[in-house]
């Protein structure tokens, strides 16, 4: 009889063990459903956005003397960091580019360059065959050139004050810069009372064919001896109207990248136009 009775307990405790094991699963599931209508929802995604307002805007923080009291937002593309080139899309308006090509037109001058030891005006003939003219942004009357100026100083972060005048630029067909640096060294050019740190290029035109900005030497590649500094090879960046080009001539601790050596492909079809601002080091002298 005990037999009997011993072998009957595990028939009869199975079955109830999963059916307490069922009820125990039931209830805790209508229980979860009835909390949580009661629990704040967690988004660890939206968690990282309550900084952001309802309709999607930033609220301007307060601000210095000379801060400003909006937030902007100008998009960029890093174009390379072997030099530091950053593309800006948009930069400007078809109007304002229009307004800077009207204001330089009449005053047209062909380019110069800055001579190096040994250097003449005859035997660099041929290494910048463009015309231009430099125009200040207290000149402009419309405005355009402040407007721009002001954009500039806050993608750089470089103030205003240490930017040289904009100098207007055409290379017609045919017309070109062959590869150089826009830093000066002083083993080449002498002591420097101030050094071209960065430039900045808005496009004015867009261009059919030809007229790129070059970067032949762009991630760190070496100058052979068979390098040509009228050869356009390497990083080309193509004039589109309105957009904007800054480039660093410098590392932060101020020697001279090397791979910033840049030119102006030949224009083959269509005329190229392009305003450059070079800013410095130093705080320029009122223009």
């Amino acid at each position: 009889m005990r037999s009997k009775a011993k072998s009957s307990i595990p028939k009869l405790g199975l079955p109830l063990l999963v059916f307490s094991c069922l009820c125990f699963f039931i209830a805790g599931f209508f229980a979860s459903i009835i909390f949580s209508q009661d629990a704040p929802a967690i988004n660890s995604r939206l968690r990282m956005l309550e900084v952001v307002t309802e309709d999607g805007v930033h609220e301007p923080m307060q601000h210095g003397e000379t801060g400003e009291p909006s937030v902007g937002s100008i998009p960029f593309q890093v174009l390379s960091w072997k030099p530091r080139a950053l593309y800006f899309p948009n930069f400007a308006t078809a109007e304002q580019c229009q307004a800077i090509v009207k204001m330089a037109k009449a005053h047209l001058k062909p380019s110069l360059l800055a001579l190096r030891e040994g250097e003449t005006t005859e035997n660099t003939e041929g290494i910048r065959t463009s015309s231009g003219t430099f125009i200040s942004a207290s000149e402009d009357q419309t405005g355009t050139l402040d407007y721009i100026e002001r954009k500039i100083a806050r993608v750089t972060m470089i103030p205003r004050t240490h930017g040289e005048a904009f100098n207007i630029l055409r290379y017609k067909v045919g017309q070109k810069y062959d590869s150089h640096y826009d830093a000066f060294n002083p083993a080449e050019y002498g002591p420097q009372s101030s050094q071209r740190i960065a430039s900045f290029l808005l496009y004015l035109s867009d261009v059919e064919k030809g007229g790129e900005t070059v970067f032949p030497l762009e991630n760190g590649l070496k100058i052979n001896p068979g390098f040509s500094y009228k050869k356009c090879t390497g990083l080309k960046v193509k004039p589109r109207r309105g957009d904007g080009l800054l480039f660093y001539s410098v590392f932060p601790n101020g020697t001279i990248d090397q791979s910033s050596l840049h030119g102006s492909c030949p224009v083959i079809k269509g005329e190229k136009w392009v305003a450059t601002k070079w800013l410095n080091d130093q705080e320029e002298a009122d223009e």
